[in-house]
Formats: structure tokens, C-alpha cells, sequence
């Protein structure tokens, strides 16, 4: 066995054996392999601070194209970026993150689109202004990295006012998440029937496939 060998065989029955037993007896100094113990442990926190950078770099580029991109398309992605990783570990790296790709439906034959699926009407036509509160609503999504990972905030905004009307925080984009945000807004400000039209960006990060602008009641 090498020196780096003998040491990971310390390491490994040091829960069994003195350390200082098993040193003697291999041949190396004591305080030698406390120092191969302490390097390794710098070498770890190194790379999970590294890995931390690139969890949040991966996490961006996902997220600026809707939370759509899988390994392939976003190890591409991150090539155009600088980011020379390869497949597998963009893969880990999206593990970490606890994000993935959207899954493309099997081909079959065309279906009608259901109602409650249907694609809303534009009723704003990029015009983000409103003459009265409770008249515009506008919702988006962004993402905090915390110590613990990354939370996803949903917020609403009253576009008169502009003033956060309704917001909620999750580790995740499942739909409940803009749920949340738009139950606080309507219950704090309580606007009348078919009065507030609630406008965000079409996505498929939260599976509302209707979210392009529709009114509340």
C-alpha cells in the first residue's frame, strides 16, 4: 500500500483501533496522518463550496429558460455560458438542486385541448399600467439560494400601485405555490367580482397552462 492507502486504512478502523495503535504498527507518524485527515477535510468543504457555486449557476441557467431544459439541452447551455461540463455532471449538479427537465409527452393521436387547460386570452397586451388599485395584477416568479438550498417566491403586484399585493415561498414550483400567492392578494385586498385581472407569463414550470392572463372572481 502506498502512504495515501495506509492512511485511508486508519481512517477506516479508527472507530475500531487507536489511531496511534494502527499508526505503529503500519509505520507512519501519528501527527502525519492527522494532517492527511485535516487536508482531506479542507479539500471537502472546498469542493462543496465549489459545488455550491455551480448548483447556482446550473440552477439560473435552468430556471431563465422556464424550468424546461434537461441534462442535454442544459450542459449545451452552460457550454455557450463558459461552463465546460460535461453531461453527467451537469446531471449531479441538477440533482443537487432538486430540478429536472420537463418530460415530453408520448406521440399519439391530436387531442382537443380541455377547457381548463386552455391557453387564456390576452387581456393585457403588454400594457402594465392600470388607472385604479384592483385593477392589475401582475405575478412572477424568482428564487432565493438559502443555506439550506433554494426556496421559490411567487409574488403579486398591483400594477397601480405597484405595491406586493400576495406572496408565498416553497422549496418547490409545484402550482400551490402561485395558489398561495394569489389567495393571500385576494384575501387581503378582497376585490370585486370580475373586477382584477391577474396577468404572469405563460410557463410550464408550475404546470398553469391557462396563466397567461385571465380575470379573477
Amino acid at each position: 500500500m502506498n502512504r495515501t492507502e495506509v492512511y485511508r486504512f486508519i481512517d477506516a478502523g479508527k472507530t475500531s483501533y487507536p489511531v496511534g495503535l494502527l499508526c505503529r504498527l503500519l509505520g507512519v507518524g501519528h501527527s502525519a496522518f492527522y494532517d492527511w485527515l485535516r487536508q482531506g477535510r479542507r479539500r471537502a468543504v472546498e469542493r462543496e463550496r465549489h459545488d455550491q457555486q455551480r448548483v447556482e449557476i446550473t440552477q439560473q441557467a435552468w430556471s431563465e429558460h422556464r424550468g424546461v431544459y434537461g441534462a442535454r439541452r442544459l450542459t449545451a447551455e452552460l457550454h455557450e455560458r463558459g461552463h465546460r461540463w460535461n453531461r453527467k455532471a451537469v446531471a449531479r449538479l441538477m440533482r443537487l438542486a432538486g430540478i429536472e427537465g420537463a418530460h415530453r409527452r408520448r406521440r399519439g393521436k391530436p387531442r382537443r385541448r380541455a377547457a381548463s387547460t386552455a391557453t387564456a386570452p390576452d387581456l393585457v397586451q403588454r400594457q402594465f399600467t392600470a388607472t385604479a388599485p384592483n385593477r392589475l395584477w401582475v405575478a412572477d416568479i424568482s428564487y432565493l439560494r438559502t443555506w439550506e438550498g433554494f426556496l421559490y417566491l411567487a409574488v403579486v403586484v398591483d400594477a397601480y400601485s405597484r405595491r406586493v399585493v400576495g406572496w408565498a415561498m416553497a422549496d418547490h414550483l409545484r402550482t400551490e405555490l402561485i395558489f398561495d400567492a394569489v389567495g393571500m392578494a385576494i384575501q387581503h385586498r378582497r376585490p370585486a367580482r370580475d373586477q382584477v385581472i391577474h396577468h404572469s407569463d405563460r410557463g410550464t414550470q408550475t404546470g398553469l397552462k391557462w396563466s397567461s392572463q385571465h380575470c379573477l372572481v
